[in-house]
């Protein structure tokens, strides 16, 4: 529905003003019925479903706030301004309590009406999108906790579910923040039962020395420390799955014995002599290119093809911008719950600047621009400013005189983030920064003097 279809009902006792602006939101197209009591706004509201609600908070008998109350009783997606001669701070945040999407002083210019009008409505579609997006994302938008609606995301969703249904290995490939982990569980949930458990070791993260141990567990007295027989992380992950994140990490010792674990399904504890079966299906993740690796001899090409019977590439953000607005979503809705904030959506600049930027982070970092987004900002609707803050890193500290260079050196790079995340546009970059495009040129060319 647009602007020039809403019913809208203006209630102020004051019949000269009210008719100058009834007749001036007449001509812009708003369809407007008055009222100039308290009591004759709820006849009104009693007897049609309107759109916009502009009211006085003082009025002769039933006052505005009732009004405010009977209207959002009868009609919760009504659009409330609250306009008034005798306006403070609290008077503004009571109205806003009680629902009001806008707050007005008189006298005002009726230009100042039209931005609260404006204004609201802007609110109400992000409002509206947002719950769009998230319905959207329950339905087929979502495997499990991986978002996306692109044709190469719901490609990825049928070759999910087509390899969930095997035994199959699987190597899942892909740049960090992609989502490589997300897939492995999605992998997991639609193949294992209930009671199967999904058993997670980054390769990266064990020291070498254990990590026989960690993956196949020890005997009793088998090395120094060994003070009782512990199973591996094969053996717990018997009857489901075994998530190998990082494989490109594993050192190469390691790797035969690993080979061994997943062609025969038998694990030796060190320190034993016996072969214990299990049966664990094996997925691995890695942001390695594994083909260099092997060429280059720091992977063993039997562990690669055999890993590598099914391969599944995470895609990188840049392949899929369609998909940012359902992740903002997601990501808003979760970070807002998460902190008990009421943060509804973005304005279009700051979409636009989300759709614009790099993301060499990928997805964890969109991720984590939306939770420092939503814990910086006191609004209800994320702007373009909450976004450029949340993008960019911690400001320098120092002080000039300590260091002639510093400013010149941190103000220089903090352009080229700023740019880098407008995808190079100048004008975009100086009104995010505050400053001129002149000022843009001159900060890029300072470059600190040799030393």
């Amino acid at each position: 529905m647009t602007d020039a279809q809403q019913h809208l009902l203006l209630v102020d006792d004051e019949l000269a003003f009210r008719q100058v602006i009834a007749e001036r939101l007449g001509d812009i197209g708003y369809r407007v019925e008055q009222a100039g009591t308290g009591e004759e706004a709820l006849e009104r509201l009693n007897e049609f479903a309107f759109d916009v609600l502009i009211t006085d908070l003082r009025l002769p008998g039933v006052d505005g706030r009732r009004v405010l109350d009977e209207a959002f009783a009868r009609y919760p997606e009504i659009i409330a301004i609250v306009i008034t001669g005798f306006g403070g701070v609290r008077e503004a945040v009571d109205v806003t309590r009680l629902g009001a999407e806008g707050f007005i002083t008189k006298p005002f210019q009726f230009e100042e009406l039209l931005h609260e009008l404006s204004t609201a409505f802007e609110k109400r579609r992000l409002k509206s999108e947002n719950a769009y997006l998230r319905a959207q994302l329950q339905d087929r938008f979502k495997l499990d906790s991986i978002v996306g609606r692109t044709p190469v995301m719901m490609r990825l969703f049928e070759l999910i579910h087509t390899v969930s249904a095997t035994a199959s290995t699987v190597l899942i490939t892909g740049e960090t923040g992609t989502g490589k982990e997300l897939v492995a569980r999605a992998l997991h949930a639609l193949a294992a039962g209930p009671q199967a458990r999904l058993v997670t070791v980054n390769c990266s993260a064990v020291v070498e020395s254990l990590f026989e141990s960690e993956l196949f567990g020890h005997q009793r007295g088998a090395f120094t420390g060994a003070t009782d027989t512990r199973s591996g992380l094969f053996e717990r992950a018997d009857g489901g799955t075994l998530f190998l994140d990082e494989i490109g990490e594993l050192p190469l010792a390691l790797q035969s014995k690993l080979l061994r674990a997943v062609e025969y399904g038998e694990v030796q504890r060190v320190g034993s002599v016996e072969d214990r079966k299990v049966e664990v299906r094996i997925i691995a993740a890695t942001n390695r290119d594994l083909r260099t690796e092997v060429v280059a001899g720091r992977f063993r090409s039997d562990l690669f093809y055999r890993l590598a019977i099914i391969e599944i590439r995470t895609i990188p953000l840049r392949e899929r911008r369609e998909d940012i607005a359902y992740l903002t979503a997601s990501f808003l809705s979760a970070s807002a719950q998460r902190l008990r904030k009421t943060i509804s959506g973005l304005t279009p600049g700051a979409e636009r600047l989300l759709q614009n930027a790099a993301w060499p982070g990928n997805i964890r970092e969109l991720s984590n621009v939306i939770e420092r987004a939503c814990i910086l900002s006191d609004g209800r609707i994320l702007g373009e400013r909450d976004i450029a803050a949340a993008m960019s890193p911690a400001p320098v500290t120092g002080h000039a005189d300590d260091d002639p260079n510093l400013m010149a050196n941190a103000q220089r790079g903090h352009v080229e983030r700023v740019l880098s995340q407008v995808g190079g546009n100048k004008t975009a970059a100086a009104r995010l920064l505050g400053i001129s495009r002149r000022s843009i040129y001159r900060r890029l060319d300072r470059r600190s003097p040799a030393v």
